[in-house]
């Protein structure tokens, strides 16, 4: 039996051709906001991060916690190494159990610190693993990506609950 080809109309190619541009826009846009999400989470967490790992020049040393009020705990601060102890350093309320507790810290500017545990550094990474946790989302919805999406959200899921455990 002969081959016969069937020639298509102009308009469905052209439809053919939109639908195909259309997805490819589709799918950009889907990549660019997962990036964008992943990039925004780690650009959040940089400058808490970078000194709670103890990469850069941040001043380290003690912090007393004295007690703890709504959103900040203020305590007693001792550098490493001696030096002279100074009052008004302060860590966030969620990274301190109250009054009396010893925390190793980092100084951030105007008497902010950071805690350099383990604890620390998967709190200051906590938004990356927000980011990480809605792009799994356009990653396994929007992209198709599902093993990818599965890895991205369990990656941000164990960052938070570790967060969560050791705070």
């Amino acid at each position: 039996m002969p081959h016969s080809t069937v020639r298509r109309s102009r308009v469905r190619r052209a439809g053919e051709s939109a639908y195909g541009l259309l997805l490819v826009l589709k799918n950009t846009f889907m990549a660019l906001l997962a990036l964008l999400l992943v990039v925004a989470g780690a650009w959040a967490s940089w400058d808490s991060a970078q000194p709670a790992m103890r990469a850069g020049v941040a001043e380290r040393g003690t912090l007393v916690v004295e007690r703890c009020g709504e959103d900040r705990c203020p305590g007693v601060f001792t550098p490493e190494g001696g030096g002279a102890r100074r009052d008004g350093v302060w860590v966030a309320a969620q990274v301190a159990d109250g009054g009396g507790e010893r925390l190793e810290v980092a100084l951030l500017a105007e008497g902010e610190a950071v805690r350099t545990d383990a604890a620390g550094v998967l709190f200051a990474w906590v938004p990356l693993a927000g980011g990480l946790l809605l792009a799994s989302l356009v990653l396994a919805g929007g992209l198709r990506m599902r093993r990818t999406g599965w890895v991205a959200g369990l990656l941000g899921a164990a960052v938070m609950v570790g967060a969560f455990v050791l705070l």
